[in-house]
């Protein structure tokens, strides 16, 4: 994942269009067309078929349209321009008025609505998934009938550690895309805060991750509000399967597999945040685990999924990504810095998001004192030659 992980070497400038005009939801199979030479006046084109590992050779022949088209007194379709050939065939026709929904206050258009929870078979892990995240918003339900200061400080405590720390200075910046070194005991110190977060073991969150970059708004990409918002923000999750099944299974996390640390917490995952909140109990009883699991949880939870929905729905975009990511101030400044999503998406390996002075980043502001310290070493930065050929203007 190299392409993901390290600044370019030579960066180019992207020329795209605004994904949410682009994205087209296939009828029929995906048709891919080849044409000929200029010379030729006849389109080649090729049709897949799913079930096929080879195109289908059929109508890839001009020998064979020219055999069609000269045999007139022979009882065969007409076909006579690519126009209407290609009209015939094509599975991306023009959105019919009202076809699609557009989201609220958003120009992203939903092309694939995808129903996680209706027409499908749940498997144990989707089941599994789903109780986890329900628990969590159950428990949070008796946070005003167990407050008191100590368990809302806690809960605080936690959100920095588990938050600031873990998901955006650990799994995202650090373990994702490798914008800077730590030492191996910080790096792991760092991601075990992150697991409790409770959103995965750092292999299975760093893999998703780096499809979504490689994928990112596509029909493969794990979770984009061009399948709906709350697929993107929340219901993607329970579809456990989706992820293997559009991209395939963890190899691109291989530089942590082959770490015993993390394999190891892989296979032990579930057990570290039962651990706390019985450690949570000891302290404080049913306020502290109300508090530092429950709500402290679905707090988190909320706040990373907005940076999958929110910031590829509203806010600005200053740099030319191919994709519908956005700068979003009030996600960023919930977020640690991850809502300046644009200038993330636009520089993948840079260990700085908020990129203009008043883009607050308090993520980066840990990474540059722990630059300073010596403890973080290799950050990475955006050049002022790749911000030029990244920017719209």
């Amino acid at each position: 994942m190299d392409l993901i992980t390290s600044p370019p070497a030579n960066p180019k400038t992207h020329h795209c269009f605004p994904l949410h005009r682009t994205f087209n939801r296939p009828e029929r199979p995906v048709l891919g067309f080849r044409p000929l030479p200029q010379s030729s006046k006849v389109l080649n084109f090729v049709h897949y078929d799913s079930k096929q590992s080879q195109p289908n050779k059929f109508l890839t022949s001009t020998k064979l349209f020219s055999h069609l088209l000269t045999n007139s007194n022979r009882t065969v379709p007409t076909i006579s321009t690519n126009v209407a050939l290609s009209e015939s065939t094509e599975p991306e026709a023009e959105t019919e008025p009202g076809k699609y929904r557009r989201i609220l206050l958003s120009d992203v258009i939903v092309k694939r609505p995808r129903n996680v929870f209706m027409g499908r078979e749940w498997n144990l892990r989707d089941m599994a998934t789903a109780g986890v995240v329900l628990a969590m918003h159950l428990l949070s339900l008796f946070a005003p009938f167990q407050f008191n200061w100590g368990a809302f400080w806690v809960a605080v405590a936690l959100y920095v550690v588990t938050g600031l720390f873990g998901i955006t200075l650990s799994y995202h910046r650090n373990l994702s895309h490798k914008s800077f070194k730590l030492p191996k005991w910080l790096e792991y110190l760092f991601a075990y805060c992150a697991v409790q977060a409770l959103q995965g073991s750092p292999i299975d969150w760093v893999s998703t991750h780096r499809y979504h970059h490689q994928f990112c708004d596509s029909e493969r990409d794990p979770h984009s509000p061009i399948e709906g918002f709350w697929v993107s923000h929340i219901s993607w999750l329970f579809d456990t399967n989706s992820v293997a099944e559009r991209c395939g299974g963890s190899n691109n996390a291989g530089d942590l597999e082959k770490q015993p640390f993390y394999k190891l917490i892989q296979k032990t995952y579930i057990a570290h945040p039962i651990a706390l909140g019985i450690l949570l109990y000891a302290m404080g009883g049913f306020p502290f685990l109300v508090w530092g699991m429950g709500v402290r949880i679905i707090w988190v939870y909320h706040i990373t999924w907005l940076v999958n929905s929110a910031c590829h729905v509203w806010g600005k975009q200053a740099w030319n990504t191919c994709d519908l990511s956005r700068n979003n101030w009030w996600v960023a400044l919930l977020a640690f810095g991850e809502g300046w999503h644009n200038n993330h998406h636009a520089f993948e390996y840079s260990a700085r998001h908020g990129l203009n002075w008043w883009q607050l980043d308090m993520t980066w502001y840990v990474v540059r004192f722990l630059q300073a310290i010596g403890l973080a070493t290799d950050v990475k930065l955006p050049t002022e030659a790749h911000k030029q050929r990244m920017a719209l203007n």
